[in-house]
């Protein structure tokens, strides 16, 4: 029993005299970045100074183009978050 226990003993100090293996690992992880584009700057709307008694024509036309101007902005809103992705 005595033989077997100082067998174990040498075994296992033995296993602590050998040189740990050096590695190098590529790990790949996405990082958040801040995005910088060039701001998106906010029309001044042709529907803005409508008033009551502005006739039909009038209100349709502006309304008509504000909706051609929210397009543009859209747009211009959607291309700067692209940018970003």
């Amino acid at each position: 029993m005595r033989w077997l226990l100082i067998g174990l003993v040498a075994a296992l100090a033995g296993c602590g005299t050998r040189e740990p293996e050096v590695r190098t690992m590529r790990v790949e992880v996405p990082v958040l970045v801040p995005c910088k584009t060039k701001e998106v700057s906010v029309p001044h709307w042709a529907a803005g100074e409508l008033e009551k008694a502005d006739s039909l024509e009038s209100k349709v036309r502006a309304l008509l183009a504000e909706r051609r101007q929210r397009i543009g902005y859209e747009k211009e809103l959607v291309a700067a978050i692209d940018a970003c992705q």
